[in-house]
This record gives structure tokens, C-alpha cells and sequence, in this order.
């Protein structure tokens, strides 16, 4: 059977060896300007077509990759990198004690953000892709999840956020960690001045919110300016290139190490 096609849902990836590129060829005479139509040319040679003509086998080639390196038969979308360079991390931390981290058989990918959720799910969801969600909360996210497990765009329980995890109405993933942790990361990461250390004491005084990032973020804009501007991922980073942090056996690294064995049994769970 031979069929043309602009979809790149409709290109074989299991037989591209079969596929050729169908073209309307048009050159156009240098001297008088005229068009002079060539037809129809068949060829399997891409370097000889024009870039409008490649993209369905572009987007037949990104789609396949997408799938291949970040999606797996278990897919459990979080945020952003940084979730997963502290997933981990906490997970290795516990695989080294000898209790329970996240199983190798989940795939992490990043979402993007709730509002990325529900389309992640439908693209991938009916191509035999288990997905759970790992999230975030804000206060302006509520009315988003309750829309999104009323639509049942999951299934049932695989839907959690951090808040879930740690009895705070706001919740990331970077609260998984005691608060005490999470200063000692963020000074080893930025080196802010001795008089501008974050400590757990630090934190406290700022009671506009419960989430540290939030609070990070707020007592980062009072650094002096050779302190570089907070961000999601280098203190994530900064984590994966030292995980010996999270080998000591001080009670807040066992808090931070209980949350995340928690979160991980839950997801877990899901895959018996």
C-alpha cells in the first residue's frame, strides 16, 4: 500500500527506509522570472527538498524522540528539572541506607506546570503510557486540579501534590526538606555573606508564606548584589553534585529522608 500524507502521525517510524518525499516542483527561470513546473518528483534523498516540504518527517522524528528519552511505560510528571535532580538525589540518599526510594520503573518528565498537564496526558495517555503527577501547589492552582480529577484525565489517585506530603495548605517539592537543609543547600550553593546566611531561624521570620521557595525568593531580593539571583535549579543541582548532605544522621536529614520515603511508597504503590 502507498499513501502520501502531511501528518507526522501517519509516518512509520518502524519502516523509514520505505518512506520517500513527495514534492511540487516549481523552478523559476533567472531571466525572465517565469515558473517552470517539473512535476511531481519522488525522492529519497532529504537534502534535495526544502524544509517545508521535510516537516512531517521532522515532526515524525521529534515525536519519536520525545517518547524515547523522556517518556516511559510509567511516567511520573513533576514540574520542572529542578524536582527531578531533588527526587533523585533523596532517592538515592535512601537506596544507600537500604530503604525505599523511587522505583526504576518510573519515568521522571518534566510537565511544565499544571496548566501542561492535562495536554501531556492526552497526547501520551492512549499510547499505553501509565502517567501519575507529582505538583506543585499554589493557592491559584486548586481550582485547576479539582477541574482536572473531575475530567478524570488520570486515573483515579494518581494525582498528588507536595502538600499532600508535608500538612501545609502550599506546597513544592523543594519542602520535602527540612527548612534547616534547604538554608544549608542554598548557602553552599550561593555563598551569600556571613551576615546574610539563611538558617532555619531565618526562615521563620517570613510569615508570609509557608513555602520555602517563596521564602527564598523574598530573602534573596535583600542580598547584596555579587550574590547571584535564586533560581529553581542550581541548589538542585548544586545537591546532585553533593549528596553527601543527605548521608548524615542528624533528625533533619531523617525528617527530610521520611518525606521522601513517603512520597515514593505512594507512588510506589501505583505499580503494584
Amino acid at each position: 500500500m502507498i499513501f502520501t500524507t502531511h501528518s507526522p502521525f501517519m509516518v512509520p517510524m518502524d519502516r523509514l527506509g520505505d518512506v520517500r518525499i513527495v514534492e511540487d516542483v516549481i523552478a523559476f527561470d533567472p531571466k525572465t522570472g517565469r515558473p517552470d513546473i517539473k512535476g511531481t518528483k519522488v525522492r529519497s534523498d532529504v537534502l534535495q527538498v526544502t524544509e517545508d516540504t521535510l516537516f512531517p518527517l521532522q515532526g515524525a522524528l521529534g515525536y519519536e524522540v520525545t517518547q524515547s528519552m523522556f517518556i516511559g511505560a510509567h511516567t511520573l510528571l513533576v514540574e520542572g528539572p529542578s524536582d527531578i535532580l531533588y527526587l533523585q538525589t533523596l532517592s538515592q540518599a535512601l537506596r544507600r541506607r537500604g530503604r525505599e526510594g523511587l522505583d526504576r520503573r518510573w519515568t521522571l518528565c518534566p510537565s511544565g506546570g499544571i496548566d501542561k498537564i492535562a495536554p501531556f496526558v492526552r497526547l501520551f495517555g492512549s499510547n499505553h503510557v501509565d502517567v501519575a503527577v507529582l505538583s506543585d501547589l499554589a493557592s491559584g492552582d486548586k481550582k485547576k486540579i479539582e477541574a482536572m480529577k473531575r475530567d478524570q484525565i488520570l486515573k483515579a489517585g494518581h494525582f498528588f501534590t507536595a502538600a499532600d506530603f508535608v500538612n501545609q495548605q502550599e506546597a513544592d517539592v523543594e519542602d520535602f526538606f527540612d527548612a534547616q537543609i534547604f538554608a544549608d543547600i542554598l548557602n553552599a550553593a550561593y555563598k551569600p555573606p556571613a551576615d546574610k546566611l539563611l538558617s532555619k531561624e531565618v526562615f521563620e521570620g517570613v510569615t508570609e508564606t509557608h513555602r520555602l521557595v517563596k521564602k527564598a525568593e523574598a530573602l534573596f531580593r535583600l542580598m547584596p548584589p555579587e550574590v547571584p539571583e535564586f533560581d529553581h535549579f542550581t541548589p538542585a543541582r548544586w545537591l546532585l553534585e553533593n549528596p553527601q548532605l543527605l548521608d548524615d544522621d542528624s533528625a533533619e536529614v531523617s525528617t527530610t529522608l521520611d518525606r521522601a520515603e513517603s512520597v515514593f511508597k505512594t507512588f510506589n504503590a501505583l505499580l503494584a
